[in-house]
């Protein structure tokens, strides 16, 4: 039960002129030292949150809503079938079969590896944004021995809309002639019809899509495929709709909706936002300390009225629950202002944008941040649980000062 003495004394002691204008003066940097720790969190939370936003707004580019995989090897046979067969879920608006695997291209006397994807190019453009995505040229004609290159193979090879290429894959079928190593790949030419870029780096760096026909011709495959990929239904939840088709298709696939599939990259982020956030309370801390050193002075400049409060009665647990209060007094001063502070840099950052990313580029963006309710609870816990520990510090401070 609150004792409502100790806290209004400790109110009145917080508020009153003190005798010596130094322990004032630091009592309120101690104060600022816990607000911008505790905005300092608020704001970091806020930016990864952003981050995190941004790449989920980014996914609709040629993530599926959901990708099926075999759960062992690179390929599965059967794959028009199987994406017949998946279309027929319902909630499943498309499935069309992929094909990837590494390949080498060769143009104008440059080469580098790539990721060679061999889809139907009308179902496939369906199912992600892949014909909206061109930055120069036409999307890939079904039948056409053509190939769409993304952005960093159109600038690593030059391999522009107009110009051929040469695609090499090894032979999985067949003896390799040591003799001539040559003839130990399988080669394509083809004219590049379309530049896509996507602005993701796993897509924009080494990507070409082909027809299918083509891919397989290249990779010695029949009816084989990598993946099947989705799209869901209108008004069909993508996370759903892979639980379905896996229990559907049962053990021998592996089923992620687009939020899995850029696991890594979400994984990533959730890291680094609470590794920065331990890091964070450990500034908060470090500024616990000097909150203590300074309630400990605030003990020192009342320790004249300590043996008045002995003598009208009270004992000394109650005068330890007085700079106990105090010390909670200040803790959540500091807190609440930091958390009051953070919110409103947040909120602001979100309504005009004064921080941006790659400043005096076309591509400059606001700095992305994203206010979480959560987020305030993980900062207003630490904050709490500071305040408790200088309340039991300065109030057994304080009794030792009684007894002397």
């Amino acid at each position: 039960m609150i004792d409502r003495v100790s806290s209004a004394l400790a109110l009145r002691y917080l508020t009153s002129r003190k005798s010596h204008s130094a322990v004032g003066a630091i009592s309120a940097v101690s104060v600022c030292a816990m607000a911008v720790a505790t905005a300092a969190i608020i704001c970091v939370l806020s930016v990864f949150n952003g981050f995190r936003r941004e790449i989920g707004a980014r996914l609709d580019t040629l993530a599926p809503d959901v990708m099926v995989a075999p759960s062992k090897g690179k390929v599965f046979s059967g794959a028009d079938s199987l994406a017949a067969r998946v279309e027929r879920i319902p909630g499943v608006a498309l499935a069309t079969p992929t094909l990837s695997d590494n390949a080498l291209i060769l143009a104008d006397t440059r080469e580098m590896p790539v990721t060679l994807t061999g889809v139907y190019p009308d179902q496939y453009a369906r199912v992600t944004s892949a014909s909206r995505l061109m930055a120069d040229g036409r999307w890939l004609r079904a039948g056409a021995d053509s190939a769409v290159v993304a952005i960093g193979v159109a600038s690593g090879v030059r391999a522009l809309e107009g110009s051929d290429v040469l695609l090499f894959a090894p032979r999985r079928i067949g003896r390799v002639n040591l003799a001539n190593p040559i003839s130990s790949f399988i080669s394509d030419s083809l004219g590049v019809c379309g530049v896509y870029r996507t602005d993701q780096r796993e897509y924009d760096e080494n990507g070409v899509i082909v027809n299918m026909d083509v891919a397989r011709r290249l990779l010695q495959y029949d009816t084989e495929a990598s993946a099947i990929e989705v799209r869901a239904a209108e008004g069909i939840a993508p996370e759903r709709l892979a639980e379905k088709i896996a229990a559907t298709l049962g053990g021998d696939f592996t089923v992620k909706d687009r939020l899995h599939q850029q696991e890594m990259n979400f994984r990533m982020i959730a890291i680094e936002k609470w590794v920065s956030y331990l890091l964070l309370i450990f500034i908060l801390i470090i500024a616990s300390f000097n909150l203590i050193s300074t309630l400990s002075m605030l003990v020192l400049e009342k320790e004249q009225t300590l043996g008045t409060l002995a003598a009208m009665g009270m004992s000394r647990r109650r005068i330890g629950e007085v700079f106990a209060w105090e010390s909670i007094y200040v803790t959540l001063l500091g807190g609440v202002a930091g958390l009051l502070l953070g919110v409103a840099l947040v909120l602001c950052q979100q309504r005009f944008g004064w921080i941006t990313l790659n400043r005096g580029t076309p591509d400059a963006m606001p700095y992305p941040v994203e206010l979480q309710p959560l987020d305030l609870l993980y900062t207003l816990l630490p904050v709490l649980l500071i305040g408790i520990v200088t309340a039991l510090v300065t109030a057994r401070y304080a009794r030792s000062k009684v007894e002397s």
